[in-house]
């Protein structure tokens, strides 16, 4: 297998640079557990610190960055910025969602998904929480169900959910849809609008400082919702909205923001922003292409996609790559290889070299 660092000439402009921006460090195949930071990002956090330092900010400065943030957001998940609330944990916003469940209703969950989309609805007393393989999850969703949740890309095996058969039996029988991208959103296409509800997480993928989350409501699913973790930033007029007993919430989804950890979203515009103006489809492509051809190098069938996984119980093959230099994870007793914009062909070459 040839190694190589150079950026293949079929990737488009707007990608290449978006490559460029990394620091590119080799081996690094864990952005499922963590993303890397892009060279704006870094500065933008670094002249924040300075003006901090300085006494030259003023909580209010924030507000326009976090608009904006929003904005780039909505239109990398194809919503509109009204249906979408900020957050720092994509745990709290799922507390949100369990808390509007009706009592003895069904909420039909995935075996294995990320705890933070389960955990709140199990807490929750006077529902039934059903779990099944992701594989059966559409033929699955029945009259009972009220509420499926799923994540787009399964965090321990990286499979992708068939979102389109999940949304069309849930449109049969009426059910809610709640889908968690932080696994997807900045590598796989997302369309938020084909859910009621997502969230997502921006610390992987989307390569932001960790305490910057998203949640998308569509106006179906607005009226189920009661802001019960609302605060001085759900107000309609922020600033205006310190002090009770007087409360005027905002009228869309906003109403469900949460005040924020403020040097986290300097340092996200940026990331997301830049993330905004690519070809997510392109992207996919080329990292579940990277995906493919370590499976060929290892000799296991293609998973076709940007988190390649394999049986891993003991940790030996992730000792091999750490001492190969190699950055990955091990997840439920598999091992997680990981392939994001800064990844290419000699980090296939690496790991091959590694297990070998």
């Amino acid at each position: 297998m040839t190694s190589t660092t150079a950026t293949p000439p079929t990737l488009s402009p707007a990608l290449r640079r978006a490559i460029g921006s990394y620091e590119a460090p080799r081996g690094f195949l864990a952005v499922a557990s963590i993303g890397l930071p892009t060279r704006e990002t870094v500065a933008a956090q670094k002249a924040d610190l300075d003006l901090w330092s300085a006494a030259r900010r003023d909580p209010m400065d924030y507000d326009a960055i976090i608009e904006r943030t929003r904005g780039y957001y909505a239109k990398l998940v194809g919503v509109v910025p009204e249906r979408v609330a900020t957050g720092s944990q994509t745990s709290v916003m799922t507390s949100v969602v369990a808390a509007a469940v009706p009592e003895g209703a069904e909420v039909l969950c995935v075996d294995g998904d990320f705890s933070s989309i389960v955990f709140p609805f199990l807490q929750r007393p006077g529902i039934r929480v059903r779990s099944v393989p992701l594989a059966e999850l559409a033929a699955s969703i029945s009259h009972e169900t009220w509420l499926v949740v799923f994540s787009h890309v399964q965090s321990a095996t990286g499979v992708v959910a068939d979102v389109a058969a999940i949304a069309e039996a849930a449109r049969v029988h009426e059910a809610y849809t709640f889908c968690d991208t932080t696994q997807s959103a900045g590598v796989h296409p997302v369309d938020a609008s084909l859910f009621d509800l997502t969230v997502c997480h921006a610390y992987k993928w989307l390569c932001a400082p960790r305490g910057v989350a998203f949640m998308t409501v569509s106006e179906r699913f607005d009226r189920e919702l009661t802001p019960i973790q609302a605060g001085w930033y759900a107000g309609d007029q922020v600033w205006q909205s310190c002090y009770g007993p007087d409360m005027h919430l905002a009228h869309d989804a906003r109403r469900f923001d949460v005040s924020p950890a403020w040097p986290a979203w300097v340092g996200a515009e940026p990331a997301i922003r830049m993330f905004s103006e690519l070809d997510i489809a392109e992207v996919w492509r080329r990292t579940s292409g990277l995906g493919d051809a370590l499976c060929d190098g290892l000799g296991i069938a293609r998973q076709h996609q940007a988190i390649v996984t394999w049986a891993d119980p003991d940790g030996r093959d992730l000792e091999r790559l750490v001492a190969g230099g190699v950055k990955a994870s091990g997840r439920a007793g598999r091992l997680r290889a990981a392939f994001h914009l800064w990844n290419d062909e000699s980090d296939v070459a690496t790991v091959v070299a590694a297990l070998r």
